[in-house]
């Protein structure tokens, strides 16, 4: 029973991760935690974009003109 205990509170951690990992996987979360995180991302380049439209505009006409 000592070695569950130290066992338990050794890798407890790695344990619950892969619980709630599994849970993801089998309900079909990740899909919907993927499309959130797409979400956010674009939300973020559209604000970036928005707030430094010269500077955006520069770096993509000197990366246009390396290629």
């Amino acid at each position: 029973m000592n070695n569950f205990k130290d066992f338990w509170n050794q890798y407890k951690g790695a344990i619950i991760g892969v619980v709630i990992a599994i849970l993801i996987l089998i309900t079909r979360l990740d899909e919907l935690i993927l499309a959130i995180v797409v979400l956010f991302l674009g939300a973020f380049i559209g604000n970036y974009v928005q707030r430094n439209k010269e500077d955006v505009k520069s770096k993509l006409k000197k990366f246009i003109d390396k290629m």
